[in-house]
């Protein structure tokens, strides 16, 4: 608790207190994160006792980094000596095996792979090699100079995901959660599926602030699967909607996890730009489930919430204020406030934490704060460091691409491989997604994945905010697609039934998924609610009503040339559509 609050600490006084330099800041934010993997998260003896080795080596060399702060800027990148160079590798493989700890081989064995790169790839013959570098200078740029472990999306972590992790946490702590559900049991359960479209919009209020489908399954799920199946619905069925709606989480503003500040980033648009283009896709993914499950509702007696489980409309107001005082802090703050996201949500934090002195009912206690506020600090620590490991990380793959030139090769590839044609492309950058996607995080996924097919789609005439978004959409993929789909595994284990069978059904369900982000690209003006929002508002209106026609053809009764010509006309209001119109 003690470290969690230190990190809380730390994060929040970057925000108010101005931001130190890179080489400063970010080591020590490495620093604060290798107890929680190394040592609180050991499986055994053995790793907590290494764990304890590695950490204690880590953060006197990462404190070595921020002390010698002025010294090391003055290298340019290049190391002077055996010690520099001891420090620099030893980051190296404590960055790589932080990271394997935290969340497994794959993002660590790319990264890897991107070191021997670096290294060795001056010996790799034709155009897929590179010039070389002297070890120091790969070392150097990768451990002591504002790249590689040190670079932007470091600092994104550092000073924006870090900050809203910790939101998140403080809300979570507090009654914030019981007041998603109370929302969406009072606005959905009296509808037919209302149990299931409580989860959906629960879901997409609470994954919105965790950025993790995995988590969101396992917190709403724990209320929502036990309810559907309780009131008659398919054990698969209950499990497919809880993972698709918690997938959809990501995708949705205002938060929508960490990928909306990496792409601020990455993309250098304004936070408020990229959720106002991302908000209407964002609702056409959770109407389609919305549609999905009225279409399975035609084949099974899909039974409302019962009064007695729909919330008293005092229970609901209360509860509602533990997230709506924070959140409308957050956005006064940003839209009429004019300050950034991060130092909005370091005022939101606030509020929220004032929130934790009160109970459901209102009730104030001092002790249930100190318990609410203690669960937010581990809570806050836990997750900054799990999402700062997986970026340090993959900060390696995009240094490494960055210094060698092997991301420009890579665009090429993919623009020779799709016959500079746009659409091919685009199928080549989604396989690209879900293959990786399967691996690594979403975040991380999304990362790798635009720093190598981006460039080819902006090249194709694809504006970069849209390719942004098309390639943070299929990163999503792998979490509803066989094989590899962690949040169909975590439903499919709550609600006691086959995955494969969840699987079936969620794919159906979040068909949008896989439709929206071609819908984007054949009709980018519904990514433009606020540059027109007529023209971004009748997109949107099409291509919902195509996917209610496809979500219908795939999923209700109907003879198979219906469900045919319904699949049919949905493809075509989405694609030929736009070609014959011109919008």
């Amino acid at each position: 608790m003690a470290l969690g609050a230190i990190s809380v600490a730390f994060h929040l006084g970057l925000i108010f207190y101005g931001l130190a330099p890179a080489l400063i800041a970010r080591p020590i934010h490495m620093a604060l994160v290798l107890p929680w993997i190394l040592i609180y998260a050991a499986a055994g003896p053995w790793q907590r006792w290494s764990g304890w080795v590695l950490t204690l080596a880590g953060v006197a060399a990462c404190l070595y980094i921020a002390a010698n702060e002025p010294a090391l800027a003055d290298q340019y990148g290049f190391i002077e000596g055996p010690f520099q160079m001891a420090v620099g590798l030893f980051l190296l493989l404590l960055a790589l095996e932080t990271a394997r700890r935290a969340i497994g081989w794959p993002l660590p064995a790319v990264a890897a792979a991107a070191l021997l790169y670096a290294a060795f790839g001056e010996h790799i013959p034709g155009e897929y090699g590179h010039p070389g570098q002297p070890l120091g200078s790969v070392v150097g740029s990768l451990t002591i100079a504002e790249g590689g472990l040190w670079g932007s999306l470091t600092g994104v972590s550092v000073g924006i995901v870090a900050i809203f992790v910790i939101f998140g946490a403080v809300i979570n702590a507090g009654e914030a959660g019981q007041g998603f559900m109370n929302l969406a049991s009072a606005v959905a359960g009296r509808l037919r599926g209302g149990a299931a479209k409580v989860s959906v919009i629960s879901s997409a209020l609470l994954g919105s602030i965790s950025g993790s489908a995995s988590a969101n399954v396992a917190s709403t799920g724990s209320i929502t699967i036990p309810s559907m199946i309780r009131l008659g619905y398919p054990r698969s069925l209950a499990a497919a909607v809880e993972a698709v709606a918690s997938s959809g989480g990501q995708i949705m503003p205002p938060l929508m996890g960490a990928g909306a500040f990496v792409m601020v980033e990455l993309t250098g648009i304004p936070y408020a730009e990229i959720m106002a283009a991302a908000v209407l896709p964002a609702l056409l993914f959770f109407a389609t489930v919305w549609f999905g499950i009225n279409a399975f509702a035609s084949r099974h007696d899909l039974r409302p919430l019962a009064a007695s489980e729909r919330p008293a409309g005092r229970t609901l107001l209360t509860t509602a204020l533990f997230f709506v005082l924070p959140f409308g802090v957050l956005l006064e703050r940003i839209f009429n406030g004019g300050v950034t996201p991060q130092y909005a949500a370091s005022i939101a934090i606030f509020t929220a934490a004032a929130l934790l002195l009160f109970d459901a009912r209102l009730r104030f206690s001092l002790p249930a704060f100190l318990r609410r506020f203690g669960a937010a600090l581990l809570i806050a620590g836990r997750q900054v460091a799990v999402i700062g490991s997986i970026i340090l990380c993959a900060s390696l793959v995009i240094g490494v691409l960055g210094m060698t030139g092997l991301g420009v090769k890579i665009t090429s590839a993919i623009l020779a491989l799709s016959g500079d044609t746009l659409w091919p492309a685009l199928l080549l950058t989604a396989l690209a997604c879900l293959a990786l996607g399967m691996e690594v995080p979403t975040t991380a996924a999304y990362v790798i994945c635009v720093s190598v097919a981006g460039p080819a789609l902006t090249e194709l005439g694809v504006a970069p905010l849209l390719a942004h978004l098309f390639v943070f959409w299929y990163a999503l993929l792998s979490t509803i697609t066989p094989p590899v789909c962690g949040g169909v595994f975590i439903a499919a284990g709550m609600a006691g039934e086959n995955w494969l069978r969840v699987a079936v059904r969620a794919m159906a369900l979040g068909l949008g998924l896989y439709v929206i982000p071609l819908a984007m690209v054949a009709s980018p003006e519904v990514l433009g609610l606020a540059e027109d929002p007529l023209a971004a508002v009748a997109a949107f209106a099409r291509i919902a009503l195509a996917l209610v026609a496809i979500s219908h053809g795939l999923i209700a009764r109907r003879a198979v040339g219906l469900r045919v010509l319904f699949v049919g006309a949905g493809l075509a209001l989405i694609f030929l559509w736009p070609a014959v119109t011109g919008g």
